[in-house]
């Protein structure tokens, strides 16, 4: 690839976003980008400047405020897809633009564009402050960069990843699923990178710039046996460096899909009814984030929709249980140096030995609550306001082991993953999909289960946990995405083993 200058290369990923087609994939070039890892990446590469800034922020508080920032995203992102043996689909997607907020109150003007020029943005800027009516509110006028961890150092940009590095992570996993059981009659395998740079400037002269990885590598294997075929799927990823996938990533993302599609063949559906749950550790834990983690962010509580809204320093579940969401995790899918409102990442206490603690905050329902934000104010792009959404939510350990707590449940059902899910986040009422668990019999695991689905109230079943493991385990997936407001950020999650007295499971009559 040639070098490009900063205005044509403007003009290209401006339109490629605009038409929002796929363009022939990127990696390997990119001269530019290899000596971003300096502070001043969106100022070098686009000239944004100190002055420019305080310009935009001042129109976005020409009619008053409470503050306004400036998002600035430019994300590259890579596919490689191989079905049938063959890679038969490899595509790229740039976004670059900037989002621009105005704050009063509790009400939010929001502007963006994808075009990087002081007439767009200030065009922008001026959509954002109609939310108010009041009187000009000047800017800093000076800013300071943010100082912050890496929880996702690179030991190489991954867009300077050349594509023949990348084909043969899917073409071994193909091959390596195949040669472990005559079953496999199909492999499609996916590996994806994106390389996400933002920098955030507030009109209080905050500045923060980040860059944020993220990759998986995914397989979905098909196997077929006396005319019935089942399938199963894994992955590995996060935000890790390129070198993370090698030989041992595939050789556990191949084992971990043919070995849960076979066991499907003799997978039989539990009774219906009410029983005792155990949910097995890691991937599990998504139920924590859906129909209990929701509940805790500070948004719903804010609107009084959340169970929770009336419960900091009440109990809401027994002693033994601690639930954090921690956005400094080295490397899972889920940490972030800074939100995406320039908020350090942190730890967050949500519930302590059984006690509601916290909320998750972002800048604006800390300031209703009279608190510090949390961290928690993320967006999916610079199209995108702000909302406060979890990092990685996690259960700590307990100290029962597994095998006392599958001996605990005397007879009900061990989940080991969930899929397609329904939950209304504020009350937590959920229905899931178990695709894969067993039996529990006598205290003892037995027969495999599969097409069941399991249905209750979050809040409701983190009051009814009796024991929980001492085997946390958190997930180490890539692909891990939550919803919510039209919105789908990168989230992680993690619990050890756990027992639910009672939970409804839509199995067969008994």
């Amino acid at each position: 690839m040639t070098e490009m200058t900063r205005r044509s290369f403007l003009k290209t990923t401006a339109g490629v976003a605009a038409m929002g087609a796929a363009v022939p994939i990127l990696s390997g070039g990119w001269p530019q980008l290899l000596a971003a890892e300096k502070p001043g990446y969106f100022e070098r590469e686009f000239g944004i400047s100190d002055a420019l800034c305080r310009k935009v922020l001042a129109a976005a508080l020409a009619r008053g405020g409470d503050f306004a920032d400036l998002y600035f995203e430019h994300t590259i992102g890579n596919w490689i897809i191989l079905e049938d043996g063959q890679v038969n689909r490899a595509f790229s997607d740039v976004a670059l633009g900037v989002g621009i907020r105005t704050v009063k109150g509790d009400q939010v003007g929001y502007g963006f564009t994808q075009e990087l020029s002081e007439k767009s943005m200030l065009n922008a800027a001026a959509i954002a402050a109609t939310i108010a009516s009041g009187v000009r509110t000047k800017p800093a006028g000076k800013f300071s960069w943010l100082e912050t961890k890496n929880y996702y150092p690179l030991e190489k940009l991954l867009t300077a990843v050349a594509l023949e590095a990348k084909l043969p992570l899917v073409q071994k996993l193909n091959e390596k699923c195949f040669a472990l059981s005559p079953l496999v009659v199909k492999v499609t395998a996916n590996f994806h990178d994106q390389q996400k740079r933002i920098l955030v400037v507030d009109s209080q002269g905050g500045k923060a710039e980040d860059l944020q990885p993220r990759d998986y590598l995914t397989a979905l294997v098909v196997a077929e046996k006396d005319g019935r075929r089942e399938q199963a799927g894994w992955n590995l990823g996060g935000r890790r460096d390129f070198s993370y996938f090698n030989q041992n990533a595939i050789d556990e993302i191949a084992a971990k899909a043919v070995h849960d599609a076979l066991l499907l063949f003799d997978a039989v559906q539990p009774p219906a009814g009410e029983m005792p749950v155990v949910f097995a550790p890691g991937v599990t834990a998504i139920l924590l984030h859906e129909a209990i983690g929701h509940g805790m962010e500070a948004d719903f509580n804010r609107k009084k929709t959340s169970t929770y809204c009336t419960m900091i320093g009440k109990k809401v579940a027994e002693p033994f249980i601690t639930i954090i969401d921690d956005g400094t995790i080295p490397n899972l899918l889920g940490s972030i140096n800074f939100d995406d409102e320039g908020t350090p990442g942190q730890r967050t206490v949500l519930v302590e030995n059984g006690i509601l603690k916290s909320y998750m905050h972002d800048k604006i329902s800390a300031r209703f609550y009279k608190l510090k934000p949390t961290g928690n104010g993320r967006r999916e792009s610079y199209q995108h306001y702000v909302q406060p959404r979890m990092r990685n939510t996690i259960m700590l350990a307990g100290a029962a082991s597994a095998e006392d707590i599958i001996r605990g449940a005397q007879k009900g059902i061990y989940v080991q993953n969930v899929s397609n899910g329904q939950v209304n986040i504020g009350e937590g009422d959920f229905a899931f999909y178990v695709s894969q668990g067993r039996m529990i019999e006598n205290g003892k695991l037995t027969a495999t289960i599969k097409d069941i689905n399991i249905m209750g109230n979050g809040p409701k079943m983190l009051q009814d946990i009796t024991m929980v493991g001492n085997d946390l385990e958190l997930h180490q997936g890539g692909t891990g995405a939550c919803g919510k407001g039209g919105q789908s950020v990168p989230v992680g999650f993690g619990q050890p083993s756990c027992l639910v007295k009672s939970l409804t499971v839509g199995g067969v009559k008994s």
